[in-house]
């Protein structure tokens, strides 16, 4: 696995794309279901909120003009995925899960598709014959908050390439690429083989990158693996798995690292890659 592959890197408008056709896809019915009451209750208060910040800082008609041009442009590009799962996301999960005992969760960010190739509780995830990256064999186990064991548990798995890429959101990679889902044993194990993803930059030729280069920020998000972990009976987990030593763990852009979400690999027995263990705990559904 040392063969380097040189996709074409995606442009903001075909990430954007791809993202918003398969959050209406996925989501967006649901829009339908919210209460009018907190439709109205939210949008007010969050006009107010911006209402307040123009007083504050007595934004001018020019500020005023750059502002509504940059708007236009993030649904031109069609990065609102992008932008609210980068900016807004993370706080919107702090709230859902606060409840929670069992494991933290985070953002799920705008890369993920339903469905991926089930792999049973020990297996690889789909990769190319010359996949580059560090090999990396994560073992772990499902419970519930009382201990016992979550024998029919699913574990989904995705991340980016040692380019930083997705596969389905960047040309010329096989399409479920490093994505795969993984059942548990009847003692609630499971064991995947992957590879190591790298850092990566969120895509910065469009709006998003216009704003984030107009702030003086930077555009990084540190390695990570997405998973999702559910059971029946169990509330859903969406979290993100992280490694240790990563430079932008502290100034991620999308604020989405937990302590308790970073991972501890240690060198592979037999000198490959590396290896890592780490499980999930799930809350029961409340009645």
């Amino acid at each position: 696995m040392t063969a380097t592959h040189h996709a074409p890197s995606p442009s903001a408008a075909d990430s954007g794309a791809s993202a918003t056709e398969r959050f209406k896809s996925d989501k967006f019915a649901n829009v339908a279901d919210t209460p009018k009451e907190r439709v109205s209750l939210l949008a007010r208060e969050v006009l107010e909120a911006v209402h307040a910040t123009i007083r504050k800082h007595k934004v001018t008609y020019d500020e005023y003009n750059a502002l509504k041009a940059w708007l236009i442009s993030v649904g031109e590009d069609g990065e609102w995925p992008l932008f609210l799962d980068v900016w807004v996301e993370h706080v919107v999960e702090e709230v859902a899960t606060e409840h929670r005992e069992g494991n933290k969760g985070t953002i799920e960010g705008p890369y993920y598709v339903p469905d991926s190739p089930e792999q049973g509780s020990r297996g690889a995830v789909p990769m190319r014959d010359d996949e580059p990256g560090t090999p990396l064999v994560w073992t772990g186990r499902v419970t519930s908050t009382d201990g016992s064991v979550l024998d029919q548990a699913k574990v989904e798995l995705w991340h980016a390439d040692a380019e930083g890429l997705y596969s389905q959101f960047a040309p010329g990679i096989p399409e479920w690429n490093l994505r795969g889902t993984f059942s548990v044993d009847a003692d609630g194990y499971f064991e995947i083989r992957t590879v190591r993803p790298a850092p990566y930059q969120i895509p910065t030729d469009g709006a998003c990158g216009k704003l984030i280069a107009a702030a003086g920020w930077h555009a990084w998000r540190p390695a990570h693996l997405h998973v999702k972990v559910s059971a029946p009976g169990h509330e859903l987990l969406t979290a993100q798995l992280y490694f240790p030593g990563d430079e932008h763990n502290d100034d991620d852009i999308a604020s989405a690292v937990k302590p308790e979400l970073v991972l501890d690999p240690t060198p592979a027995a037999d000198g490959r890659g590396e290896t890592v263990s780490y499980g999930f705990v799930l809350d029961p559904v409340k009645a």
